[in-house]
C-alpha cells in the first residue's frame, strides 16, 4: 500500500530579506525555520531545504543497506550515514555525498563496498537525485 508524507512551508517576504518555516505535517515533529541566509551561506540554527533532502538521503540509504546486508546474509550490527549535500547559489544542488560505517561481521570491506554501491543506485532517494551526482564513501568499523 502506498504512503503518503507531508511537510508544508510558508514564506513572508522577498527570496533575500523573506523567512519563512517547514513543518512535518505527517509526523507532526516540528516546526522549523527557513530563509534564504542559511541556504546561500549556512547556519546551526536554521534549517535548509538541501538539510531536508540529507536527512532524507541518509535514511534512505542507511534502510537500503541494511536490507542488502541482511538479504546477502550478514545483517549489520550497527548503520552510521552522513549525506553532505551542497547548494550554489545561482547553480542549486550540486551533489549529495554519503559517507557509511558500518559494523558488519563477516564480511571483507570489499563485499562491503560492493553491497554499499549497490544500496547507493537502488536507493528510492538517490532515484530522486538522480539529476546530481551521488558519491560515496563506504568502511567496516
Amino acid at each position: 500500500m502506498p504512503v503518503t508524507s507531508e511537510a508544508a512551508s510558508t514564506w513572508t517576504g522577498s527570496l533575500i530579506e523573506g523567512s519563512g518555516t517547514v513543518a512535518f505535517s505527517s509526523s507532526k515533529l516540528g516546526t522549523f525555520p527557513i530563509d534564504w541566509k542559511a541556504r546561500s551561506e549556512g547556519s546551526d540554527t536554521t534549517t535548509t531545504p538541501e538539510e531536508l533532502i540529507a536527512a532524507a538521503h541518509a535514511s534512505c540509504f542507511s534502510m537500503a543497506l541494511s536490507n542488502a546486508l541482511a538479504e546477502n546474509g550478514t545483517p549489520p550490527e550497527r548503520v552510521n550515514t552522513t549525506a553532505s549535500v551542497t547548494f550554489k547559489p545561482g547553480t542549486g544542488i550540486t551533489g549529495s555525498h554519503l559517507n557509511v560505517n558500518a559494523s558488519v561481521p563477516g564480511l571483507t570491506p570489499e563485499q562491503f563496498q560492493q553491497l554499499a554501491e549497490g544500496a547507493k543506485t537502488g536507493c528510492p532517494v538517490s532515484q530522486a537525485l538522480a539529476g546530481i551526482e551521488i558519491t560515496l564513501e563506504a568502511s567496516l568499523v
